[in-house]
């Protein structure tokens, strides 16, 4: 979570730089994260978004009004958390600009170490600052909106891809310039012998789903399974053929898989931001081995030094390693 870039987000209220918003006031607040604290007095509205499925229910659980996409218009203000991906948040800077009432404000934080000045001085060369702070290691600014000119350029500048095999993809998404290498191997070392209920688990844009579907033609049900909204809603685009797929926007580590599978295939991520998090593919492991039918099969693709191999000892009866690369390994597992 970003506890230190939401301090800075806020400072600016709090060393009354900017005033703070009364009762009435409505906050549009893109990108927000668990854990943050509103400074005395800061009595309006919040509307938050926030498309990664964990955070989003962290946030609901917390009593706020919060949606995976913007909605409305108008507002009296926009925050923009920044994180590290710049594509991203210049697409959210934009999104704050169209949706905020002319005049109004947008204050935007993030951290040095994820750009944070660089993505300071762009925004200054396209609407020029009103103000910036440095604080909590992190850097907040903010400009008030003129007209909607610098929203245009921002998304002029980050405009959809697509990558190769003609999957469609934002700034953003895990991979979102290219296959990632681990689903190509991944993918390469499936069987041709798939068949009935098959799910994708951290189904991204679809790449893993849209390879299972072109190549097993016994399938009776493709479900797809994805905790960032953004992507589930470019798989939807991505990922089509001969049976109509299912799409759960879903935290796996948190929230139970309703169906049962004949198979599963899965690329799990290992970070939390910057850090390693080994804990989060063994519990897809275990929510894959919960998700699949007595005798149902296990393909996942994992870095080398990953030590799954004695989650995958725990949750299943049998595994094997059937693949391995420079970066990669493949595993096959029987529940």
């Amino acid at each position: 979570m970003a506890a230190e870039p939401l301090k800075t987000l806020f400072y600016p209220f709090e060393a009354e730089a900017l005033p703070l918003p009364g009762k009435g006031a409505r906050v549009l607040f893109l990108g927000a994260e668990p854990g943050f604290r509103l400074p005395a007095g800061f009595e309006a509205a919040l509307h938050l978004v926030q498309g990664f499925r964990p955070h989003f229910r962290a946030l609901q659980a917390s009593g706020h009004a919060v949606t995976p996409r913007a909605e409305g218009e108008g507002y009296d203000i926009a925050l923009v958390l920044a994180g590290r991906h710049r594509g991203q948040n210049e697409l959210r800077i934009a999104e704050a600009v169209e949706r905020i009432a002319p005049g109004a404000p947008v204050v935007v934080a993030g951290s040095k170490d994820d750009g944070i000045d660089s993505l300071r001085k762009r925004i200054d060369a396209l609407a020029p600052l009103a103000g910036h702070l440095p604080k909590h290691h992190g850097v907040a600014f903010w400009f008030r909106r003129a007209g909607t000119e610098a929203a245009a350029t921002l998304r002029a500048g980050n405009p959809d891809l697509v990558v190769e095999g003609g999957f469609k993809t934002k700034p953003g998404m895990f991979s979102f310039d290219r296959i990632d290498a681990g689903s190509k191997l991944l993918a390469a070392s499936l069987p041709d012998d798939l068949k009935g209920n098959v799910a994708d688990f951290c189904a991204g844009w679809g790449y893993l789903a849209a390879e299972v579907l072109q190549r097993s033609q016994s399938l009776t049900a493709l479900d797809l399974y994805e905790a960032d909204f953004e992507a589930l809603e470019a798989a939807r685009v991505n990922v089509h053929g001969a049976i109509e797929p299912r799409f759960f926007w879903t935290d796996l580590l948190a929230e139970a898989v309703e169906r049962r599978y004949d198979a599963i295939v899965m690329n799990p991520p290992f970070h939390s931001g910057r850090a390693a998090e080994p804990g989060i593919g063994a519990g897809m492991i275990r929510a894959a081995s919960k998700a699949l039918k007595p005798g149902g099969r296990l393909f996942m693709v994992a870095n080398r030094q990953l030590p799954y191999e004695q989650v995958l000892s725990a949750a299943f009866s049998s595994h094997a390693e059937i693949a391995r690369d420079g970066m990669f390994k493949v595993f096959s597992a029987r529940r």
